[in-house]
């Protein structure tokens, strides 16, 4: 069993699909671009393809890619090709091996606003989740129609990423209709103290409580409600260094 994922020389998720396009042959960047567009990984892989050719070159700087040759066609410049080294393969299938295997906890922004939601009304807030609730379920109604469009011309290997992204935006859909219903009845454990607080301007005492003996020492990982004259803070929080994003090659 995998504990953790290696740490890598890049982390850049282009980095590994310029690395798998690569294995299939040699090729020069514009050609990666083009299929990169043309097998839509657009929808799956962050890309900026002006930073193509850097991501490359890093790839080179490491010795996963090197120069195979150089092609020539017509009156059009010359254009180098590139080819996966050994390492690179290697690296490639650590790589790909560890992504698909170790669950990675990852920051996405709608779970930071879910973690910063008290500070609005909840009447607000459900209403704000209803209208979550409708653009998920177009849009998985969208990816529905292009699966079905797409099943009886391509394998199911090669749709199995809009699959899961459907399933995902399915599951979310569901769950947050579900949430703003709980808000909505007021069912949802802390809803009361939760409209005190906007109806008073006072943080409920209990919250208070709740950040003291939430564990044996009085300290938690999680930061508490915020609001008005309540920044949320925690003791250990992380420095500036260590809250700056990573720069990635």
């Amino acid at each position: 069993m995998r504990a953790t994922a290696k740490r890598r020389k890049l982390s850049n998720p282009l980095a590994l699909a310029v690395m798998v396009f690569l294995a299939e042959r040699a090729m020069h960047p514009y050609e990666i671009a083009r299929l990169l567009r043309q097998r839509g990984k657009e929808h799956s892989i962050k890309i900026n393809y002006g930073s193509l050719y850097t991501v490359v070159q890093n790839l080179e700087k490491h010795g996963f890619v090197a120069v195979a040759g150089v092609q020539r066609q017509g009156n059009r410049p010359e254009r180098t090709l590139y080819g996966l080294t050994d390492a690179g393969r290697a690296e490639m299938h650590d790589w790909l091996a560890d992504l698909l295997a170790v669950p990675a906890k990852e920051y996405p922004a709608f779970e930071a606003a879910l973690s910063l939601m008290p500070v609005l009304h909840p009447d607000e807030v459900t209403d704000l989740l209803t209208e979550r609730a409708d653009a998920l379920e177009v849009r998985a109604a969208g990816l529905r129609g292009v699966l079905g469009r797409l099943d009886d011309d391509l394998p199911r290997i090669f749709l199995i990423e809009t699959e899961y992204e459907l399933h995902m935006i399915e599951a979310e859909a569901a769950w947050v209709r579900a949430l703003a219903g709980e808000l909505a009845d007021g069912t949802i454990t802390g809803a009361p103290e939760w409209r005190s607080w906007h109806d008073t301007g006072v943080v409920p005492g209990r919250w208070r409580q709740w950040e003291e003996h939430s564990e044996p020492d009085g300290q938690d990982s999680r930061p508490g409600p915020e609001g008005p004259g309540d920044p949320g803070s925690r003791e250990g929080a992380d420095s500036p260094e260590e809250a700056r994003e990573p720069t990635t090659d």
